[in-house]
Order: structure tokens, then sequence, then C-alpha cells
């Protein structure tokens, strides 16, 4: 779900740390489900990809069931 986000936005992983304040590795950890964001990870991501945070949330929600 975030890559996807992250791809249409035009953003390398190290690009969306930067612009979210997010370490590119947890972003990378985040991609692979190798870790869960808390809900200040997704609001911070949502703002730097310009969506609303409950489209993330709704995402996160489905995969995670």
């Amino acid at each position: 779900m975030l890559r996807k986000h992250r791809l249409a936005a035009g953003f390398s992983q190290e690009q969306l740390g930067l612009e979210s304040g997010v370490q590119r590795n947890f972003i990378s950890l985040i991609e692979t489900g190798q870790n869960k964001p808390t809900i200040t990870t997704i609001f911070k991501l949502a703002s730097a990809l310009n969506l609303k945070p409950s489209k993330l949330l709704a995402e996160t929600e489905k995969l995670t069931g």
C-alpha cells in the first residue's frame, strides 16, 4: 500500500523519508510488511504523500485484518 502511493508520487524511500521525517529504513520495513506503522507515522507519511490519513489507515487495516 505505501509503496504504491510512494511510487505514484514519484518518491524514492529516501525522498519520502526526508519529506515525512520518517527514517528510510523504517519505510522499507513498512513496505515489506516487517513492521507496522504507528498512527503518528501514518499521519506523517500521508501528509508527505498529499493523501488523507484515513486512506492510508483504511488500507493498513485491510492488510492487518
